[in-house]
């Protein structure tokens, strides 16, 4: 009993003793812009690859079902994660009804935030509004950071530089022109931009408060994300059951014999799992900027490229 104790406050601390043992380091703290640039090239090519499958799967097989995407998305990411518990590499604690209460505001937003995501993907709205609003990201969540006083807050000067490049790049991208912007974007792309920045930024500030308990009742960043998951299982899955195109519907207009659906349908998912799980780690691990800064690293470098 003894040694998970003691493994759990390592678990629930461990993202602050990588990040003190970097910042000590002097030996490692040159390589740590090479790590990020590293780390946002190979999530702007994972992000790439993810939309040009879904430009290739949802209108060859017909499939603008962005709330069964999202929720099958969820299923995987959970199944993956219990059975890593199963095997034995990831302990986890059981569902806390108290932590799920505490992350019910990050989880509606997540979930939206996705849906509204992919129905701009199936809709044909992802070279419209929707994506050129991106690089504001960063900006709206540094102001939602500030609102809720977060203590991982970036420096006057980064944040400078983050306003700067990022209001840069959108101003570049709009002054080129936007493609055939649907009305509903014009609702949808800002909604979006907000709950995403209101989930990352929640999040954070759950695991501010989480820190201030007792070791023992802490809870790791694992278990954080596993409560996540399933109550955006529960809001989905409400979600599907609402929504015009029943569960019953998508699943008798699916193609399950052909096997391309099946392999383009599984990398869709095992994609938005991965970089939906960087996100968070990012999020919950260093701070919600950072974390929206990488999902919005291509967007904000694209008009950039094109200019050169």
């Amino acid at each position: 009993m003894k040694d998970f104790k003691c493994s759990g406050r390592w678990r629930s601390g461990w993202c602050a003793s990588v990040t003190k043992s970097l910042s000590s380091s002097h030996v490692l703290m040159p390589l740590v812009p090479t790590f990020c640039l590293v780390a946002l090239v190979v999530y702007g090519l994972g992000d790439k690859l993810r939309n040009f499958v879904s430009s290739i799967f949802i209108p060859q097989y017909h499939y603008p079902y962005s709330v069964a995407l999202c929720f099958s998305q969820v299923l995987v990411s959970l199944f993956f994660l219990k059975l890593l518990h199963v095997l034995g590499l990831l302990p986890l604690k059981q569902y806390s009804r108290s932590l799920g209460e505490r992350l019910l505001v990050p989880s509606i937003c997540s979930s939206i935030h996705n849906v509204l995501a992919v129905w701009a993907k199936a809709s044909s709205s992802y070279s419209g509004l929707y994506p050129s609003t991106l690089p504001l990201l960063p900006i709206v969540t540094m102001g939602l950071s500030f609102w809720l006083r977060l203590t991982s807050l970036p420096t006057i000067h980064m944040s400078t530089l983050i306003s700067i490049v990022s209001g840069t790049s959108f101003v570049i991208a709009v002054s080129q022109g936007l493609a055939h912007i649907e009305p509903l974007e014009y609702l949808y792309a800002p909604l979006a931009l907000i709950l995403h920045s209101l989930s990352l930024t929640w999040l954070a500030k759950v695991v501010e408060a989480d820190r201030q308990q007792l070791p023992d009742a802490q809870a790791s960043i694992f278990d954080i994300y596993n409560t996540l998951l399933v109550n955006q299982s529960w809001i989905l899955g409400l979600l599907w059951l609402l929504h015009p195109d029943s569960p019953w519907q998508v699943l008798s207009q699916t193609s399950w014999h052909s096997l391309l659906f099946h392999g383009y349908l599984l990398a869709i998912l095992l994609l938005g799992m991965a970089l939906n799980f960087l996100d968070t780690i990012v999020a919950l691990c260093v701070s919600p900027v950072a974390a929206a800064a990488l999902h919005s690293a291509r967007q904000v470098a694209q008009p950039f490229m094109h200019l050169l």
